[in-house]
Protein backbone atom coordinates (compact mmCIF):
# COMPACT_ATOMS: atom_id res chain seq x y z
CA UNK A 1 0.00 0.00 0.00
CA UNK A 2 1.11 3.55 -0.73
CA UNK A 3 0.61 6.09 2.02
CA UNK A 4 0.78 9.71 0.96
CA UNK A 5 1.36 12.40 3.58
CA UNK A 6 0.10 15.61 2.03
CA UNK A 7 -1.92 18.80 2.28
CA UNK A 8 -4.02 21.08 0.05
CA UNK A 9 -1.12 22.96 -1.57
CA UNK A 10 0.05 22.82 -5.20
CA UNK A 11 2.99 20.59 -4.27
CA UNK A 12 0.72 18.43 -2.16
CA UNK A 13 -1.66 17.88 -5.07
CA UNK A 14 0.97 16.70 -7.56
CA UNK A 15 1.26 13.11 -6.28
CA UNK A 16 -2.49 12.95 -5.66
CA UNK A 17 -3.09 13.62 -9.34
CA UNK A 18 -0.53 11.04 -10.44
CA UNK A 19 -1.87 8.36 -8.10
CA UNK A 20 -5.36 8.99 -9.46
CA UNK A 21 -4.02 8.76 -13.01
CA UNK A 22 -2.29 5.46 -12.24
CA UNK A 23 -5.36 4.01 -10.56
CA UNK A 24 -3.32 2.35 -7.82
CA UNK A 25 -4.63 1.99 -4.26
CA UNK A 26 -3.34 4.53 -1.78
CA UNK A 27 -4.14 6.13 1.54
CA UNK A 28 -3.72 9.75 2.54
CA UNK A 29 -2.49 11.16 5.82
CA UNK A 30 -3.30 14.88 6.12
CA UNK A 31 -0.41 17.01 7.36
CA UNK A 32 -1.88 20.32 8.46
CA UNK A 33 1.03 22.65 7.75
CA UNK A 34 -0.92 25.60 9.12
CA UNK A 35 -0.83 23.96 12.54
CA UNK A 36 2.79 22.82 12.38
CA UNK A 37 2.10 19.12 11.85
CA UNK A 38 5.07 18.96 9.45
CA UNK A 39 7.38 19.32 12.46
CA UNK A 40 6.08 16.32 14.37
CA UNK A 41 8.67 13.57 14.97
CA UNK A 42 6.75 10.85 13.12
CA UNK A 43 6.51 12.96 9.99
CA UNK A 44 10.16 14.00 10.18
CA UNK A 45 11.15 10.33 10.03
CA UNK A 46 10.03 10.22 6.41
CA UNK A 47 10.42 13.91 5.52
CA UNK A 48 13.51 15.31 7.29
CA UNK A 49 13.13 18.59 5.40
CA UNK A 50 9.74 19.09 7.15
CA UNK A 51 7.92 19.71 3.87
CA UNK A 52 4.97 17.97 2.24
CA UNK A 53 4.42 15.80 0.33
CA UNK A 54 6.06 12.61 1.54
CA UNK A 55 5.25 9.03 0.65
CA UNK A 56 5.78 5.51 1.95
CA UNK A 57 5.46 2.57 -0.43
CA UNK A 58 5.15 -0.60 1.63
CA UNK A 59 5.55 -2.77 -1.45
CA UNK A 60 8.62 -1.17 -2.99
CA UNK A 61 10.33 -3.67 -5.26
CA UNK A 62 13.90 -2.45 -4.84
CA UNK A 63 15.99 -5.58 -5.33
CA UNK A 64 18.83 -4.18 -3.26
CA UNK A 65 16.89 -3.16 -0.18
CA UNK A 66 13.32 -4.39 -0.44
CA UNK A 67 10.65 -3.52 2.08
CA UNK A 68 9.06 -0.11 2.58
CA UNK A 69 10.47 2.88 0.74
CA UNK A 70 10.08 6.42 2.08
CA UNK A 71 10.39 9.41 -0.22
CA UNK A 72 10.09 13.15 0.21
CA UNK A 73 10.18 15.95 -2.42
CA UNK A 74 7.39 16.00 -4.98
CA UNK A 75 9.68 15.60 -7.99
CA UNK A 76 11.25 12.44 -6.58
CA UNK A 77 7.82 11.02 -5.76
CA UNK A 78 6.46 11.73 -9.26
CA UNK A 79 9.51 10.21 -10.94
CA UNK A 80 9.44 7.10 -8.76
CA UNK A 81 5.74 6.45 -9.31
CA UNK A 82 5.94 7.08 -13.05
CA UNK A 83 8.94 4.77 -13.42
CA UNK A 84 7.53 2.04 -11.24
CA UNK A 85 4.22 1.91 -13.10
CA UNK A 86 5.60 2.67 -16.55
CA UNK A 87 3.32 5.62 -17.29
CA UNK A 88 3.65 9.38 -17.86
CA UNK A 89 7.45 9.28 -18.18
CA UNK A 90 9.26 7.57 -21.05
CA UNK A 91 11.67 4.85 -19.85
CA UNK A 92 14.55 6.25 -21.89
CA UNK A 93 15.51 8.50 -24.77
CA UNK A 94 14.78 12.11 -25.65
CA UNK A 95 11.15 12.00 -24.50
CA UNK A 96 12.24 11.08 -20.98
CA UNK A 97 14.69 13.95 -20.75
CA UNK A 98 12.26 16.45 -22.24
CA UNK A 99 9.78 15.61 -19.49
CA UNK A 100 12.51 15.58 -16.84
CA UNK A 101 13.83 19.01 -17.78
CA UNK A 102 10.36 20.57 -17.60
CA UNK A 103 9.72 18.83 -14.30
CA UNK A 104 12.87 20.43 -12.90
CA UNK A 105 11.89 23.76 -14.47
CA UNK A 106 8.69 23.67 -12.45
CA UNK A 107 10.45 22.61 -9.25
CA UNK A 108 13.25 25.16 -9.53
CA UNK A 109 11.44 28.08 -11.15
CA UNK A 110 7.69 28.15 -11.59
CA UNK A 111 6.71 26.86 -8.15
CA UNK A 112 9.13 28.95 -6.06
CA UNK A 113 8.43 32.15 -8.00
CA UNK A 114 4.66 31.82 -7.83
CA UNK A 115 4.96 30.93 -4.16
CA UNK A 116 7.04 34.02 -3.43
CA UNK A 117 4.66 36.18 -5.43
CA UNK A 118 1.77 34.81 -3.41
CA UNK A 119 3.57 35.74 -0.21
CA UNK A 120 4.65 39.24 -1.24
CA UNK A 121 1.27 40.07 -2.77
CA UNK A 122 0.06 40.24 0.85
CA UNK A 123 3.00 42.36 2.10
CA UNK A 124 3.79 46.05 1.92
CA UNK A 125 6.94 45.62 -0.16
CA UNK A 126 6.58 47.16 -3.61
CA UNK A 127 10.14 46.29 -4.69
CA UNK A 128 9.77 42.59 -3.90
CA UNK A 129 6.30 42.45 -5.42
CA UNK A 130 7.49 43.99 -8.69
CA UNK A 131 10.44 41.60 -8.83
CA UNK A 132 8.31 38.48 -8.44
CA UNK A 133 5.58 39.71 -10.79
CA UNK A 134 8.18 40.21 -13.52
CA UNK A 135 9.73 36.79 -12.97
CA UNK A 136 6.35 35.05 -12.81
CA UNK A 137 5.34 36.81 -16.05
CA UNK A 138 8.56 35.64 -17.67
CA UNK A 139 8.11 32.03 -16.59
CA UNK A 140 4.50 31.93 -17.75
CA UNK A 141 5.61 33.36 -21.10
CA UNK A 142 8.22 30.60 -21.38
CA UNK A 143 5.53 28.02 -20.73
CA UNK A 144 3.12 29.61 -23.21
CA UNK A 145 5.81 29.59 -25.89
CA UNK A 146 6.50 25.93 -25.25
CA UNK A 147 2.80 25.13 -25.44
CA UNK A 148 2.56 26.92 -28.77
CA UNK A 149 4.84 24.24 -30.20
CA UNK A 150 3.44 21.16 -28.46
CA UNK A 151 0.19 19.88 -27.06
CA UNK A 152 1.59 19.29 -23.58
CA UNK A 153 4.47 20.75 -21.58
CA UNK A 154 7.15 18.28 -22.67
CA UNK A 155 5.80 17.40 -26.10
CA UNK A 156 2.74 15.73 -27.52
CA UNK A 157 2.33 13.25 -24.65
CA UNK A 158 0.89 13.98 -21.21
CA UNK A 159 3.62 13.45 -18.59
CA UNK A 160 4.57 14.17 -15.01
CA UNK A 161 5.75 17.60 -16.25
CA UNK A 162 2.11 18.54 -16.84
CA UNK A 163 1.12 17.07 -13.48
CA UNK A 164 3.82 19.15 -11.76
CA UNK A 165 2.88 22.43 -13.43
CA UNK A 166 -0.91 22.25 -13.39
CA UNK A 167 -1.62 22.74 -9.65
CA UNK A 168 0.68 25.76 -9.53
CA UNK A 169 -0.93 27.44 -12.53
CA UNK A 170 -4.37 26.79 -11.07
CA UNK A 171 -3.33 28.23 -7.72
CA UNK A 172 -2.05 31.34 -9.50
CA UNK A 173 -5.27 31.59 -11.49
CA UNK A 174 -7.31 31.53 -8.30
CA UNK A 175 -5.14 33.69 -6.04
CA UNK A 176 -2.95 35.86 -8.27
CA UNK A 177 -5.36 36.79 -11.05
CA UNK A 178 -4.88 40.53 -10.58
CA UNK A 179 -1.06 40.81 -10.80
CA UNK A 180 -0.80 38.06 -13.45
CA UNK A 181 -3.93 38.71 -15.53
CA UNK A 182 -2.03 39.22 -18.78
CA UNK A 183 0.30 36.27 -18.34
CA UNK A 184 -2.41 33.84 -17.25
CA UNK A 185 -4.63 34.82 -20.15
CA UNK A 186 -2.18 33.68 -22.82
CA UNK A 187 -4.02 31.51 -25.35
CA UNK A 188 -1.75 28.47 -25.39
CA UNK A 189 -1.65 28.36 -21.62
CA UNK A 190 -5.45 28.56 -21.45
CA UNK A 191 -5.80 25.77 -24.03
CA UNK A 192 -3.49 23.54 -21.98
CA UNK A 193 -5.32 24.33 -18.72
CA UNK A 194 -8.57 23.21 -20.31
CA UNK A 195 -7.02 20.07 -21.76
CA UNK A 196 -5.37 18.94 -18.53
CA UNK A 197 -8.22 20.10 -16.32
CA UNK A 198 -10.69 17.92 -18.22
CA UNK A 199 -8.94 14.73 -17.07
CA UNK A 200 -10.97 12.95 -14.35
CA UNK A 201 -7.84 12.06 -12.35
CA UNK A 202 -6.72 15.69 -12.34
CA UNK A 203 -10.14 16.78 -11.13
CA UNK A 204 -10.04 14.19 -8.36
CA UNK A 205 -6.58 15.23 -7.21
CA UNK A 206 -7.48 18.90 -7.22
CA UNK A 207 -10.66 18.31 -5.21
CA UNK A 208 -9.00 16.31 -2.44
CA UNK A 209 -9.55 17.63 1.06
CA UNK A 210 -8.87 16.03 4.44
CA UNK A 211 -11.93 14.59 6.10
CA UNK A 212 -13.92 17.19 7.94
CA UNK A 213 -12.37 20.12 6.07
Amino acid sequence: MITLHTWTTPNGRKPLILLEELGVPYETVPVDIGNGKQFEPEFLKIAPNNKIPAMVDDNADDEADGGPLSLFESGAILTYLADRHGKFLAPSGAARWQATQWLHWQIGGLGPMLGQLGFFSKQDDAFALERFIKEADRLLAVLDTQLAASQYVAGDEYTIADIACYPWIMAASERLQEPLAGALGKPNLQRWLGLVGARPAVQAGMKWKPRGA
